[in-house]
């Protein structure tokens, strides 16, 4: 296929994308306990809900329910499927996922400890398990990228085994908090593990979208470097790039990303790994193309995901990790086996 076509096709692609991203929001908003029909939909986002003026029940309930899961799912989403194409560029590994340095470890711990010291208050307008795992997810991330430094360079292996190591640990050390909270605490706190977009609130979205968008539209414009680091590192030294600098940056914009991510909605399984594999087959593996598509293809997986966790089970709702596990799986698996001989 000529790079016209490609081009062309990619363009296509992202058009469709985004097309059945606007109306596969509109049919989530109008599913739930209360059925919403398209022209009540609309309706209710033509209300401004924030003011003194009473507002109806179906306005409410779109604004204040559903458009913030909404918007959590494709933030998420769109998030760690980004995050994921960075990893696998990063670490030359298509296994790799937004996970790989530590980051869930870190984000587990963070909120697991929150549960644990019952804090009353929230914190800067969103909830201390948010800002624990948040800092938690950034903390370990340090961590691993401190230990694994040499002088003037980072040793992929090395990045990724010390990974391995502390989260590893860190998981050891969660295990055993978890053994000692009491059975509320448990339930709060193995529901935030297992993932679910219900806590999420505009407060806590506003909290964590300024800096999602900046590490997007950073990720974004360094998708030359990508290109370069994907093809390996003595031909994107060969093209000018400084490897160091390069992975040191990028590494922390993908650790912002799903620190962000894990934070409002707790830890979601093979959307980072899923999605980029998908994506590079539609698209090509073109950072140019493939991070957009990335991008939109994430929140998509993720708001359908969503979906099928409000409907599935009569009455209750699964864990949204429990739902992007059982479909991603599968699907990473024939993925592996029938890929093409040349990827």
């Amino acid at each position: 296929m000529t790079r016209e076509r490609l081009r062309a096709r990619a363009g296509s692609v992202l058009f469709v994308l985004a097309l059945a991203l606007l109306a596969s929001a509109v049919i989530s908003a109008g599913i739930g306990q209360v059925r919403i029909a398209p022209g009540d939909i609309l309706r209710a986002l033509g209300q401004w809900p924030f003011g003194d003026a009473p507002t109806d029940a179906i306005t409410s309930i779109i604004w204040f329910e559903r458009l913030p899961r909404i918007a959590l799912a494709l933030l998420a989403g769109g998030a760690l499927a980004v995050a994921g194409v960075v990893m696998q560029a990063l670490f030359h590994n298509p296994m790799a996922d937004p996970y790989i340095v530590g980051v869930s470890s870190g984000a587990a711990l963070g909120a697991v400890l929150a549960i644990s010291l019952n804090l009353p208050l929230a914190l800067f307008g969103f909830s201390p398990i948010v800002t624990f795992a948040f800092l938690g997810a950034l903390g370990v991330t340090a961590l691993v990228y401190g230990m694994a430094h040499r002088p003037g360079r980072v040793p992929i292996t090395t990045l990724l085994l010390t990974g391995i190591a502390v989260g590893s640990l860190l998981q050891a050390v969660t295990a055993f908090l978890l053994l000692s909270q009491s059975h509320v605490e448990l339930r709060v706190a193995t529901s935030w593990l297992m993932g679910g977009l219900a806590r999420g609130s505009w407060a806590e979205i506003g909290a964590v979208l300024p800096g999602t968008l900046a590490a997007l539209a950073l990720t974004l414009c360094w998708q030359r470097d990508l290109n370069a680091l994907a093809l390996g590192d003595d031909t994107a030294h060969h093209l000018g790039i400084h490897l160091g600098r390069t992975r040191a940056l990028l590494l922390l914009l993908a650790s912002l990303l799903a620190a962000g991510a894990v934070a409002v909605s707790g830890i979601i399984a093979f959307v980072g790994l899923i999605v980029p594999h998908l994506m590079r087959l539609i698209v090509g593996p073109n950072h140019r193309r493939l991070l957009p598509a990335a991008l939109l293809g994430g929140g998509l997986l993720l708001l359908w995901a969503d979906v099928l966790a409000r409907t599935l089970l009569n009455g209750a709702e699964l864990p949204i990790g429990i739902v992007t596990s059982i479909l991603g799986a599968p699907f990473f698996l024939f993925l592996l086996h029938h890929r093409p001989k040349a990827s």
